[in-house]
């Protein structure tokens, strides 16, 4: 069913957007019509494809930040990690104006987080959610030990670890290496948790102007792939 829905958003992007240039799916004025889901994770991926082959395209940005100085139309939500080494315009190749980013260490939603992704979705009409999880999480990591072996984290980090835990749990056990497996059933939680916990986000996937997407970037090749 994933690999159906998948081969979907991205099959069909191919027909929407194939002469939509990266920019042109960059923030328009109010009222401009948003890409649609599949067309705006095309131009994602497509972007993160220039990142990896080192050619991205974002042009200089002092035109860029006078134009938005007027207001914002972001086409994508990106729930990612605080992590330093994945800054998500950069690794799209997308301009500012373009991804409505929440960010948190462990990439999964709170209630303030939530609210964020309810905002741009009421007031932007983005077309697109996409839940990145990325490659030797340190947050991954720590839950991963305390599920092992109950190492906790000082102040506020175990918040952290707690929040992560139950992915770390259902993934406990599976084949291959259990970093990997809880960093992308966390993606996959995330993604749940949006619509199960979000009448605004559910109701706009069910009338059909938004999907949700998950994906996992690599630290080491830049290289994002699509999980759910």
């Amino acid at each position: 069913m994933e690999s159906s829905r998948r081969t979907f958003l991205l099959g069909t992007a191919g027909l929407l957007a194939a002469a939509t240039p990266a920019a042109a799916l960059a923030a328009g004025p109010a009222g401009t019509p948003q890409p649609s889901s599949a067309a705006a994770l095309k131009t994602l991926m497509d972007g993160n494809a220039r990142y990896v082959a080192d050619q991205a395209i974002c042009p200089p940005l002092t035109a860029r930040r006078i134009e938005l100085a007027a207001g914002q139309r972001p086409f994508a939500i990106i729930v990612s990690c605080s992590d330093s080494r994945v800054p998500v315009e950069t690794v799209f190749d997308q301009s500012p104006g373009s991804i409505f980013g929440i960010r948190l260490a462990g990439n999964f939603v709170d209630d303030h987080g939530l609210g964020s992704i309810e905002y741009s979705v009421a007031s932007f009409a983005s077309s697109l959610i996409l839940v990145l999880g990325h490659s030797d999480c340190g947050a991954v990591k720590a839950t991963v030990q305390y599920v092992k072996d109950g190492t906790t984290q000082p102040g506020h980090i175990q918040s952290l670890v707690d929040a992560l835990a139950p992915a770390a749990r259902a993934s406990k056990g599976r084949p291959g290496n259990w970093y990997a497996n809880a960093t992308e059933q966390n993606v996959h939680d995330t993604i749940a948790a949006l619509t199960q916990r979000s009448t605004i986000v559910a109701k706009a996937v069910k009338e059909g102007g938004l999907a949700i997407a998950g994906g996992v970037y690599d630290l080491h090749t830049g290289r994002i792939s699509i999980v759910h």
